[in-house]
């Protein structure tokens, strides 16, 4: 925004100029009519001259004094007009902040209920984690307990197997037995009967 003073300065001045300068030339004619009356030598010629002189004088302070008075009216209402641009500009950065700071409250409330957001479904994500690593390790026992079994069984097994053959063998080992017995058995009625023949 450009500064108040720095609105319209030439013509100021020169108007302060020209103003000036016809103060210090009714100043410079008073002197020069009042030294031209005394080199004259006569009184009345000095009286009238000194009589000019004030009032040149006094027109060069009036003029001055305007001056002045108009350089002050206009500072002020510089001022004034700067004051007022302040306020404006003040007035507008204000809003500017409030909007500002509204957008910030808004962008953090968004960010807070992300946030909300993501430690329920953290919260949620672990509570699904949990149940699933308590039920990877009760599936875990349950296999353990299951291979265990099947180890148990395993060596049933082999133990049934064994117990198996040698069933077989025994039952084998039996049969020859029996086999045997019966071939005595045979030859044993078959010398008896002989001898009660």
């Amino acid at each position: 925004m450009p500064s108040p003073q720095s609105r319209a300065p030439k013509a100021r001045r020169r108007q302060r100029s020209t103003r000036l300068t016809v103060a210090v030339a009714l100043i410079v004619i008073s002197a020069l009519v009042v030294l031209g009356a005394v080199l004259s030598g006569s009184w009345l010629l000095v009286a009238v001259a000194a009589v000019l002189g004030v009032v040149l004088g006094a027109a060069a302070t009036r003029i001055t004094h305007s001056e002045l008075m108009e350089t002050r009216r206009e500072a002020a209402r510089d001022r004034a007009e700067q004051a007022q641009a302040y306020r404006d500009l003040t007035v507008t950065r204000t809003a500017e902040h409030a909007e500002f700071s509204a957008a910030m409250q808004a962008r953090i409330d968004a960010h807070e209920h992300s946030i909300s957001e993501l430690e329920v479904a953290l919260t949620s994500a672990q509570k699904r984690a949990a149940e699933a690593t308590r039920k990877m390790n009760a599936e875990a026992r349950r296999a353990d307990v299951a291979e265990t079994e099947g180890r148990d069984v395993t060596v049933r097994l082999d133990e049934a197997e064994e117990r198996a053959a040698e069933a077989i063998v025994r039952v084998a080992e039996l049969e020859q037995e029996i086999d045997v017995l019966r071939a005595e058995l045979d030859a044993w009625l078959s010398t008896g009967v002989r001898r009660h023949a």
